[in-house]
């Protein structure tokens, strides 16, 4: 390493550790037990209520720790003796890491797309449909199937990028 402070680097990785935890534990619960839970026991407006007060506040801590792994990641490699720069892929630590941070750029866009596109769309036709007005269900569940989708994809992708973390370290 270099000649940073052992206690430095040691809360850089606390708080990488604790934001992948953050953004990732709420993906997974959200995935695996909340959604399929709520959609067995709730009727269909409880549900996108429910799914839509809970994806505003994961974003908001998805963003959060977005930022906070961009900013500890970027210590972290700096301070990595196999970094030799920007993109110098020289090493097999080097490609995993260059390979991860593709895959995360990869979950950045469909979580953007999500957050500003999709996410909206759905709020969308729920206040219309809160507010009696007519909504078009073909396209109620296309968004809620792309939604699905994405979720299940940034599931895979999250998958991906620890398996990347766990090849790199090994490196």
């Amino acid at each position: 390493m270099s000649n940073m402070p052992p206690i430095v680097l040691a809360l850089t990785y606390w708080l990488h550790m604790l934001a992948t935890v953050a953004w990732l534990g709420g993906l997974f619960t959200l995935a695996l037990l909340v959604i399929p839970a709520a959609r067995r026991a709730l009727d269909a407006a409880s549900f996108s209520a429910l799914v839509g007060k809970l994806q505003q506040r994961l974003q908001t801590l998805g963003w959060l720790s977005l930022a906070v792994l961009t900013a500890t990641g970027m210590f972290q490699m700096s301070a990595h003796p196999s970094y030799a720069g920007f993109l110098s892929v020289n090493s097999p630590w080097a490609a995993a890491i260059l390979v991860k941070h593709l895959v995360i750029g990869l979950m950045v866009i469909t979580a953007a797309y999500s957050t500003w596109g999709l996410l909206p769309a759905i709020r969308r036709t729920a206040l219309l449909r809160a507010a009696g007005r007519p909504v078009d269900q073909s396209r109620t569940a296309t968004l809620e199937r792309r939604e699905r989708l994405l979720l299940n994809v940034n599931i895979l992708l999250s998958i991906l990028v620890l398996a990347l973390t766990a090849l790199a370290r090994a490196a």
